[in-house]
């Protein structure tokens, strides 16, 4: 596993994050509403840091199985336009963002969770993971987030990197 340092020093190569959603940015718990749909909680700390990363340039994919109308409208009001629901290539999905924006493998960070994450994150420069995440997926991991799945792993990674690059800071729009 790399060190904290060498995971530091990667940072600085983030050029787009790629995120699941189930486990990530929430809880991992879904609650089953009379009318079928699921329901989530998530961290609305999470979703300013992607407001702030949109913001300062950095693209953004969210990548799930998950295939909720709610998840594509919340992250769509957050400003993220690369929304893959109901995904059964995962690898896929990333493919086609990455060749979107030009951007180089080595120079995406992913944060996913379970099992349906791992083939993304042998693939990409910067896997990482909530601290809940499941032991597969802490193995690849270079980075196990101190937060768990909808308690601020997200915005973690986030800051994180844009601290890095000089980008972090108050947001000209306090979209949460």
């Amino acid at each position: 596993m790399t060190s904290k340092k060498n995971f530091k020093e990667l940072l600085s190569n983030v050029k787009a994050f790629a995120f699941d959603v189930d486990g990530v940015f929430t809880d991992g718990i879904v609650l089953l509403h009379p009318s079928g749909e699921l329901l989530r909680t998530s961290n609305t700390r999470d979703g300013y840091a992607v407001h702030v990363a949109i913001e300062r340039g950095f693209p953004i994919a969210i990548i799930s199985g998950g295939k909720s109308d709610v998840i594509g409208t919340r992250f769509k009001g957050l400003g993220v336009t690369d929304i893959y629901l109901g995904v059964q290539d995962k690898v896929e999905a990333l493919e086609d963002f990455r060749f979107k924006y030009g951007i180089e493998l080595f120079n995406i960070l992913y944060m996913g969770d379970d099992l349906p994450d791992y083939e993304v994150m042998q693939r990409v420069g910067i896997p990482t993971c909530p601290r809940d995440a499941a032991p597969e997926i802490q193995n690849l991991a270079l980075y196990i987030s101190t937060y768990s799945g909808g308690k601020g792993c997200v915005r973690d990674v986030i800051e994180q990197v844009l601290k890095v690059n000089g980008k972090w800071g108050p947001s000209s729009n306090g979209l949460q």
